[in-house]
């Protein structure tokens, strides 16, 4: 499994070279907060749309693959919020745990299945983002709309925050376009595809200059149930969920390897934008980062066994 440890290492050399640049003041506050803001709505939506639509979604596996992963995601939601006095002293806490326990980053599960199946694999991954994308990003923004600040969010605000989140929209755009039959021309794919190209290295940085490890000492429970909700409690779910409907094979490691990689870096500019705990958020990504060094290795060689 030395494959699945060397694609996590430059993940985490690039939170560790945000927290240097943050040090040094490369930048002030406010053009780390707009540099935030560029890769959530500018790159972000451009890496979701082409990595769906260079995908592919045919087969019985790409289906019970969705099915898998769709209910992975409703069962850790509703776990999560029944669990919820035990998890966190306040909303903007819980928003940040919640968003832990449901986003995976798909740009390292999509290193660690490059490097294990090849194209194959890459092509059936975008299965996951099309299940995960649009539900995980609903399910956060009516979490955060409804916890993250002092009182919950005027309902006509949370459906316009679902309206105009960038990564819904670019994901069902995606999915409307393929099922419509239409391709993008290649120099309109290229364009998105250097677009997108720039999301994962600013991402981690931006996560990187956010860390704060004084915040890592003031909330230790709720960052390790985060840890522990993302990578072993949704690793287990899905097994389970697995087992139980028969998917095998590569669509099995696929979904193990996307529900054991560390939480989304979007789920730190989603917490920035919308009033969630972004310290703690911060916190959780880098920490289950580190952490999947050896948990995705461990989870795929526990998978092994059972099955």
């Amino acid at each position: 499994m030395l494959d699945v440890v060397l694609s996590l290492v430059p993940v985490f050399t690039l939170i560790a070279l945000g927290a240097v640049l943050r040090r040094y003041s490369l930048l002030q506050p406010d053009g780390w907060a707009a540099l935030e803001r560029l890769t959530y709505f500018v790159l972000f939506p451009p890496l979701m749309f082409m990595s769906i639509m260079e995908g592919s979604f045919a087969g019985v596996d790409a289906l019970m693959l969705g099915q898998v992963l769709a209910g992975t995601v409703i069962t850790m939601a509703a776990l999560i919020i029944l669990a919820r006095p035990l998890l966190t002293r306040d909303g903007p806490q819980f928003s940040s745990v919640f968003q832990a326990g449901l986003r995976w980053n798909g740009y390292v599960a999509l290193g660690v299945i490059s490097g294990l199946h090849g194209e194959a694999g890459v092509a059936l991954s975008a299965v996951g983002f099309a299940v995960l994308v649009p539900i995980n990003n609903i399910l956060s923004v009516l979490v955060l709309s409804r916890y993250a600040g002092s009182r919950p969010a005027p309902f006509r605000q949370v459906i316009r925050s679902i309206a105009t989140n960038p990564l819904i929209l670019s994901t069902l755009l995606a999915i409307i376009l393929i099922q419509s039959g239409v391709r993008i021309s290649e120099p309109v794919g290229d364009t998105l595809n250097l677009l997108g190209d720039a999301t994962i290295s600013l991402g981690l940085i931006c996560v990187g200059a956010a860390l704060d490890f004084r915040a890592m000492q003031e909330a230790k429970w709720p960052l390790a149930a985060g840890v522990v909700l993302r990578l072993a409690v949704m690793p287990a779910v899905t097994f389970g969920l697995a087992f139980a409907i028969g998917l095998d094979g590569m669509a099995l490691q696929v979904a193990m390897i996307c529900v054991a990689a560390p939480v989304a870096t979007s789920a730190y500019i989603l917490a920035r934008q919308l009033g969630g705990d972004s310290r703690l958020m911060a916190n959780i990504i880098t920490l289950t980062t580190l952490l999947s060094l050896v948990t995705i290795p461990l989870t795929l060689w526990l998978m092994s066994l059972v099955r």
